[in-house]
């Protein structure tokens, strides 16, 4: 098992960061004047546009806090009329709570960070036998977008809170076309049947397995359709890292999917959210 110490969260948080400010390089090639980016404190402060999903502040809590660098972080989002969003990892320095907090940060909810130990390959899951999962290369990058935005719009519904967020089709296939130019990022798209059922992406850094973009069309659900998404990349991750890493809203089908094939419930990130003034 994984046991969710400081040490691994701050490396998985560090992971985490790093693919945030690599989102807002990809999006300051296409708009410079949109984009901010500033890493402190062990983390990062990212505007990527007015609509990004990567408007955020990660990876704090590790290391002594550059309050400077955090004001001059709140003036850029104020001043786009934009909240600052701070996710924050259970596990770090519990006393960067308390100053978010003084600072007039409000907390808004949590997501659950879980993790799997890639170190026993013949113990991980396998896909299901009707699903067959493919990487992709760069000139099916469109088709895949539409067919995980597609998913993404229409979640699932789950007995837990409701999510801290949500976007249009606009900004989600400007996040998908950015996987172009992230390092280490890999696409997949699974058929079910020969029908095209759905698609998914991890990011490999440092020996830790990101896996993200996952998302099946609604009318093919609950037909093995994730699990072999998610058994095709641990597969694949196993040869190079230690570990795989999922984020989710907490008591989402996504969470019991990933459970269910032996990811952990390593820490929650406190989402703490400054109001745009």
């Amino acid at each position: 098992m994984l046991f969710p110490s400081a040490t691994l969260a701050e490396r998985l948080e560090s992971a985490e960061t790093s693919l945030v400010v690599e989102f807002a390089r990809a999006a300051e090639r296409r708009r410079p004047t949109d984009v901010y980016i500033s890493q402190f404190g062990g983390g990062a402060a990212v505007l990527a546009g007015p609509t990004s999903p990567f408007n955020k502040m990660a990876g704090l809590g590790f290391a002594p806090l550059d309050e400077t660098a955090l004001a001059e972080a709140e003036r850029e989002f104020a001043a786009r009329s934009i909240p600052l969003r701070a996710e924050v990892s259970t596990l770090g320095n519990p006393e960067i709570f308390a100053l978010l907090a003084s600072r007039g940060y409000v907390l808004s909810g949590f997501e659950n960070v879980l993790g799997l130990d890639l170190g026993n390959p013949e113990r991980l899951p396998r896909p299901a036998p009707s699903v067959a999962v493919r990487r992709i290369g760069d000139d099916e990058t469109q088709a895949w977008i539409r067919i995980v935005v597609t998913g993404f719009l229409h979640p699932d519904a789950f007995d837990g809170p409701p999510p801290t967020e949500s976007f249009d089709r606009g900004p989600l296939e400007g996040v998908f076309n950015d996987t172009q130019s992230i390092t280490g990022m890999t696409k997949y798209i699974a058929t079910l049947d020969g029908i095209v059922a759905g698609g998914a992406s991890m990011r490999i850094t440092g020996g830790v397995a990101q896996l993200s973009g996952a998302s099946t069309l609604p009318e093919h659900r609950r037909r093995g359709v994730q699990t072999s998404l998610l058994a095709v990349r641990l597969r694949e991750a196993a040869g190079s890292c230690d570990v795989a890493v999922v984020t989710t809203e907490p008591g989402s089908k996504s969470q019991q999917n990933v459970q269910r094939q032996g990811f952990e419930l390593l820490y929650a990130r406190a989402v703490m959210v400054k109001p745009a003034r």
